[in-house]
């Protein structure tokens, strides 16, 4: 069983027992891969007692600060057998409820600050039968968490093969629904498992476990031989102070933290000098924020790589010495991935001209769960369509254009403009609506909405704004609410987005 995710874990147990695996920075909590090890198992027979059975989903919505819960417990979904859903713990409880009624979840691992609405969800989803929590709270099917365990800590496995679905990560669709990613064993990450010769270096990270970036600071740490230095909440100072502290190796950050980094008054002065790879990802990044951090950084691999969940463990490289040649790249697809560009009939086009970015990676394909039509829009003939505008150079580097689906990426959240709308749209004086990014100098794009009001209705910004708090998470909100008589729109009655515009300060 050699190609599971615990696997990699049940090694770095056997291997390294007594090592220090994970550090929350914040809680000043050490977590060994012994121990990690032990515990994952005692709650994976908890589970099977509980009535878990293999291919069943288990929800993991526990906040950042209890980095240490999620870990045990994402391990101990695999070795239940049964399949992790890892959730935002940003998002409200009608949100919550529809993907965990999509995916089916029957327990629940929740925490001290997202139990509330989680039960919440709760209350219209019956096949949930139990959950597990470190909240102080009662009630039927409730558990607390400490207590979700069994006396025998020896190592466990329900039977699983590499092609079974380890994951269901959550993304929203084109049309504001959520899909379910389905990630296999086989194709959770590019590494192998095995054990490395184990350097002891840090790898800092401060995005949430249950994001595609955050859940491959899990096990991709260990197989490089570093340990897991987690920052639970991500600020500019403290992240300075932790380099400077800690002297990780390597360090992952997302486009708004760099913008925060840059802008910090020590970041000229602190000493970075660690830092051998620094990858950022999950969102563009301006050309000069990159080159200023690259400047502080001169010894290190500064790189902005590309991804998205739906094409998973695909990887591109831009080696060192072709960043201040390619400035803009996110460099080469590393094999089995392979890269093409057409245009809107699917014709492959010449290096340096723009069409949508088609993805391939043999092997590690992945579909939507229970959504063949979506998944049958999206992968075609092998290739993952990617909604991206983008062009190859001559040498085969990769460089991002834009997005035609419309999505705004704040801060390294995708907010897919139809939520916000659909959401504006139930206001019973919103007549027409229209969301689309506008530019934010840290956060990279902020969400913005123009709104017809029905006529003889009123409204103002804050009432839309108290009206969307109720329904959306807290990264999707309008931030910029401006009301227009009419919204622009082509001949077919589409609204042009691009000549939205905002009122002059």
């Amino acid at each position: 069983m050699s190609g599971l995710q615990t696997d990699q874990l049940r090694m770095m147990a056997e291997a390294l027992a007594d090592t220090v695996a994970v550090t929350d920075l914040d809680a000043g909590v050490d977590l060994t891969f012994g121990e990690w090890d032990r515990r994952s198992n005692q709650l994976a027979r908890w589970l099977v007692d509980r009535g878990v059975r293999p291919g069943e989903r288990v929800a993991l919505h526990l906040p950042p600060a209890e980095s240490t819960q999620f870990l045990v417990g994402y391990a101990a979904v695999h070795k239940a057998g049964a399949v992790a859903v890892p959730t935002s713990t940003r998002l409200v409880a009608r949100e919550l409820a529809d993907i965990l009624d999509h995916a089916g979840a029957v327990v629940a691992i929740t925490g001290t600050t997202t139990a509330e609405a989680l039960l919440q969800a709760r209350a219209d989803l019956p096949a949930l039968h139990t959950v597990a929590t470190t909240a102080a709270i009662g009630g039927d099917g409730i558990v607390a968490l400490e207590a979700a365990t069994d006396p025998d800590d020896s190592e466990f496995q329900v039977p699983v093969g590499k092609d079974d679905i380890a994951d269901l990560m959550y993304t929203s669709g084109t049309t504001g629904r959520p899909k379910g990613v389905v990630v296999r064993h086989r194709s959770a990450s590019m590494m192998p498992n095995g054990v490395p010769p184990w350097s002891g270096s840090g790898w800092l990270h401060s995005s949430p476990m249950f994001t595609f970036a955050g859940i491959a600071s899990v096990y991709n740490p260990m197989k490089l031989g570093m340990q897991l230095l987690y920052l639970p909440r991500f600020d500019a100072a403290r992240w300075l102070q932790a380099v400077e502290q800690r002297r990780p190796a390597a360090v992952f950050l997302v486009p708004a933290m760099v913008e925060l980094l840059v802008g910090a008054p020590g970041f000229d002065d602190a000493d970075l000098s660690s830092i051998t790879m620094c990858s950022v990802g999950s969102a563009p990044i301006s050309p000069v924020t990159m080159k200023r951090l690259r400047d502080r950084l001169p010894e290190a691999s500064v790189s902005n790589a590309w991804g998205m969940t739906e094409a998973g463990p695909a990887f591109c490289f831009l080696p060192k010495e072709e960043q201040a040649k390619r400035a803009g790249s996110v460099g080469k697809p590393m094999p089995p991935t392979e890269f093409r560009i057409v245009d809107d009939d699917g014709h492959e086009l010449a290096p340096g001209e723009t069409g949508e970015l088609l993805v391939r990676n043999p092997g590690r394909e992945r579909e939507y769960f229970d959504d063949p039509d979506a998944t049958a829009d999206t992968w075609k003939d092998g290739w993952l369509h990617s909604g991206d505008d983008a062009y190859l150079d001559a040498d085969g580097y990769l460089y991002i254009v834009g997005r035609r689906k419309d999505v705004v990426i704040r801060g390294g959240n995708n907010v897919h403009a139809g939520d916000v709308e659909a959401v504006l749209y139930e206001h019973p004086a919103v007549a027409q609506a229209a969301v689309t990014g506008v530019p934010h100098d840290v956060l990279g794009e902020d969400v913005a909405a123009w709104v017809v009001l029905r006529h003889g209705e009123q409204a103002t910004a804050a009432d839309l704004l108290a009206h969307c708090k109720d329904r959306l998470s807290d990264y999707k909100l309008p931030r910029h609410i401006t009301f227009v008589d009419d919204l622009p729109r082509n001949a077919t009655g589409k609204v042009v987005k691009r000549d939205l515009q905002l009122p002059a300060e």
